[in-house]
């Protein structure tokens, strides 16, 4: 099941929910029917052709019984801008790193706050452990291994 703003706005809310999410700095402005846009966290430039690693403005919390799924928004799928990696695991707490690669023939300048993603979340059921990699309470851009 995806939440809907409704329940994700409720799950926000401190004690609200056994098992609360957190998203800060949270922004109504990006808060849709069934996602909430990811904001970057910095300028940056996209390279023609390249793959460029950003950061999201937001620190995301997800409790044990929510995972994620992560979609470029399509204003930027229009300019060319396709979000590879995509998934957030039960438990992960930190910034999260996009994958944007620009497919234009331009380079693509984003600013700070430009809404780039939408984040998607879903009920999982019968979790019995959250995610402890090494991207955990993760701070700007985290590279690869």
């Amino acid at each position: 099941m995806i939440l809907s703003a409704r329940e994700t706005r409720r799950r926000l809310i401190p004690g609200s929910s056994e098992h609360p999410l957190v998203i800060d700095p949270y922004s109504e402005e990006c808060q849709q029917p069934a996602s909430y846009d990811l904001r970057v966290g910095g300028d940056f430039v996209l390279p023609p052709g390249l793959c460029t690693l950003v950061h999201t403005l937001e620190r995301v919390e997800l409790p044990p019984d929510l995972a994620a799924t992560l979609r470029c928004r399509s204003t930027y799928g229009r300019m060319g801008v396709v979000l590879t990696a995509g998934f957030v695991d039960p438990g992960f707490r930190g910034q999260l790193t996009l994958c944007l690669v620009n497919m234009s023939q331009e380079h693509l300048t984003i600013r700070k706050n430009d809404r780039v993603a939408q984040i998607v979340f879903f009920q999982v059921t019968d979790g019995d452990h959250g995610y402890g990699g090494r991207y955990q309470d993760s701070v700007g851009v985290i590279q690869a291994r």
